[in-house]
């Protein structure tokens, strides 16, 4: 058994039902704002699809998906993220993968080089667990970027040794938890440090398709190199999903695109690794990578389930709309897992505590004394929930008195 399985810590949800052990819930209906599922519609012409091309089953599906698939995603992109769609090559730049959760994980398997020894594997402090989990299982050690006060992780801070050691990075903007958008700039500057020191950057991009402003949609890492003019992608991969932007996580369809050298080895493992997604799911992905109807539409709920939790807590807790993604991160008034302890025992309400999503790290952790709630539940459950947190603070409040 590989040894370094003992370095894991348990999954946040873990955590939090060891937290919850001997406490009784309130006798209210369970409202879930920890976990990052969404709960929106799934568009009607999915189910069409996957129903019209269950005769797919029959085939083994290849490890480089479908022509089509690639070529949707392509398409994509270059509209997206402002590409010249000419740099963007379906074949040399593109592969479908089962969501992004097992693509992030298995490029660090493939990335991780542990002949040369003290490897690093950088990532922001707060994180999605799966980094630290795939550094770990690679042989390498984890480096946690402790967020500024902007939520951000910031690169001038890592020392010179660190970039020598680091092999390969992960970002994540917008990010999870706070929602916070790395820009073109800081990404640009992560381009350049790479170009110096030598280490892959995979961006986690799965929610890229959930901010407040139309007319400001985030940056990606492929659009920050374009801009500075490298359309070759050095060194740059960037992780896609069809899980938020399209509320299909069952589906688990996504794609790493970026440079053709990394995408063309990344294969290569993959064909070994046998993670290829099912065929009646890629012609489905086909047709949600095409139509931004529906996603507009999912950008608007969201919207709306912001605006109206804000402003049932403004004056109880100090939120702000994030730049991205579908959490709120706010600082707690005492203990972060007190706080979802006592909001669980008395409103039946599941929040996250933050201190589960990071790690103690150079004399800190970032994630202490904040939670993260996920708006993900329909409005309706949002209103309540947000009144349920409101009547929790009122009293609170009281009995700190």
């Amino acid at each position: 058994m590989n040894p370094r399985l003992s370095l894991l810590q348990p999954y946040p949800f873990e955590k939090l039902a060891a937290l919850f052990q001997g406490t009784k819930a309130a006798a209210k209906s369970p409202i879930l704002w920890s976990i990052g599922e969404p709960k929106h519609e799934a568009p009607a012409f999915v189910h069409e699809i996957i129903n019209k091309e269950l005769s797919g089953l029959s085939n083994y599906p290849l490890t480089a998906g479908l022509s089509e698939l690639r070529e949707a995603i392509a398409d994509w992109l270059s509209r997206r993220f402002c590409l010249k769609r000419a740099d963007l090559d379906r074949d040399k730049h593109v592969l479908p993968v089962n969501g992004t959760r097992e693509a992030l994980f298995a490029f660090c398997q493939f990335i991780v080089d542990a002949r040369k020894g003290d490897a690093l594997v950088l990532m922001p402090n707060p994180f999605y667990q799966i980094y630290e989990g795939a550094a770990f299982l690679a042989d390498a050690e984890p480096w946690y970027m402790n967020l500024n006060h902007e939520n951000l992780p910031d690169f001038d801070a890592v020392p010179e040794e660190i970039w020598k050691r680091c092999q390969l990075i992960y970002i994540s903007s917008p990010g999870n938890p706070s929602g916070a958008v790395i820009s073109s700039a800081e990404m640009q500057k992560l381009i350049r440090l790479s170009d110096q020191f030598d280490f892959a950057i995979a961006s986690d991009e799965c929610y890229s398709e959930i901010y407040p402003d139309e007319s400001k949609p985030p940056c990606g890492l492929l659009q920050a190199a374009a801009e500075m003019g490298r359309t070759d992608f050095k060194n740059c991969v960037v992780f896609h999903s069809l899980s938020k932007r399209s509320s299909l996580p069952g589906m688990r369809s996504g794609f790493v695109a970026g440079d053709a050298e990394l995408i063309k080895n990344f294969k290569l493992y993959r064909t070994y690794h046998g993670c290829a997604m099912s065929p009646p799911f890629q012609k489905a992905s086909v047709a949600a990578w095409q139509d931004e109807v529906h996603v507009v539409r999912n950008r608007d709920l969201y919207r709306q389930k912001f605006e109206l939790v804000i402003q049932k807590l403004k004056g109880e807790l100090d939120l702000e709309q994030p730049g991205g993604a579908f959490y709120l991160w706010p600082k707690t008034p005492f203990s972060d897992t007190e706080f979802a302890r006592l909001l669980f025992n008395e409103q039946n309400l599941t929040v996250l505590p933050g201190s589960y999503l990071s790690r103690e790290f150079q004399g800190s952790n970032p994630g202490k004394n904040r939670v993260r709630m996920a708006l993900v539940a329909p409005l309706s459950e949002c209103a309540d929930g947000a009144e349920r947190l409101k009547e929790f603070l009122v009293s609170a409040k009281e009995r700190a008195k």
